[in-house]
């Protein structure tokens, strides 16, 4: 069966929220956590992947609380910290004792910090350009997290060519980016409720906790870091700190990649990263 956004979509309650979700496949779970750009959500991050995991994993795609079908609320503090407790609510409605987690940008910070507060509920780790950690060589804030910045709280507020010019800014080759994924996510982004209220906040300071100030070599877990080697949001440099300081980590680079590495190249991703679930059971 070909899977769909319509034929895969749930919801369920966590915590009061209305928790929209993708579920499909069965065996060990596998959940993934998208990023965090403007009219972001678990489908337009990983729609290119369910097929190849479900196909031997039980696949759970979240979308975050603010992002996509779930309710809107904000983190007040500590994104990575609250977005990690939302996750680990739906795998205890769910009845998932234990997952691979798969989480790009924002959805990588969360990831991190899920086995960081609750290490006995994550088993493997991937983590795809992952938010919350600095540059070793660039300059910081980078190129893309200043368009994104910019799209709600620069001057002018929201608007398509802003939104066009951010996510240019995620991939290597900006052809692959559609009109009709341009209109989506605006949409999207650009709900009453959202633009009052936006999930990541730049202005006063980082949206993020700094990943490379907790105590990260008392994490265990088997960890893949995977970056596009043009990656203008995530440069590769930022996860060289990730990389001394997480006892178990490697790093897989992408050339001729940005930011969406398991969008704009899935045969390879899906491959790779089955392969080190596996090894990671």
């Amino acid at each position: 069966m070909t899977l769909t956004d319509s034929n895969t979509s749930r919801f369920a309650t966590v915590d009061g929220l209305k928790i929209h979700y993708h579920d499909a496949g069965s065996g060990f779970p596998v959940i993934f956590i998208h990023g965090g750009g403007p009219g972001a959500s678990g489908w337009s991050n990983f729609n290119r992947n369910i097929q190849a995991f479900a196909a031997n994993w039980r696949v759970i795609i979240i979308d975050l609380p603010g992002f996509g079908q779930s309710d809107h609320k904000v983190p007040v503090d500590g994104v990575f910290a609250s977005y990690a407790e939302t996750t680990i609510g739906l795998m205890n409605v769910l009845g998932l004792e234990k997952a691979h987690i798969v989480g790009n940008s924002l959805g990588g910070g969360t990831a991190l910090m899920m086995a960081i507060k609750h290490p006995d509920r994550v088993q493997g780790i991937v983590m795809m350009g992952t938010a919350g950690s600095l540059p070793v060589f660039g300059l910081f804030p980078s190129e893309g997290q200043r368009k994104l910045s910019a799209f709600y709280e620069g001057e002018g507020g929201p608007t398509i060519e802003k939104l066009r010019d951010f996510i240019h800014s995620l991939v290597f080759d900006p052809s692959m980016v559609s009109e009709a994924m341009l209109q989506q996510r605006f949409e999207v982004a650009t709900r009453p409720e959202v633009i009052a209220n936006p999930p990541l906040k730049f202005k006063g300071g980082k949206p993020f906790e700094d990943l490379w100030s907790l105590d990260l070599r008392s994490v265990q877990h088997q960890i893949m870091l995977v970056n596009g080697r043009e990656d203008r949001v995530t440069p590769v440099d930022a996860n060289f700190l990730l990389l001394k300081l997480l006892p178990n980590a490697r790093l897989y680079v992408i050339p001729q990649c940005g930011h969406w590495a398991q969008w704009e190249k899935p045969v390879e991703f899906n491959a790779t990263v089955h392969n080190f679930l596996q090894l990671s059971n």
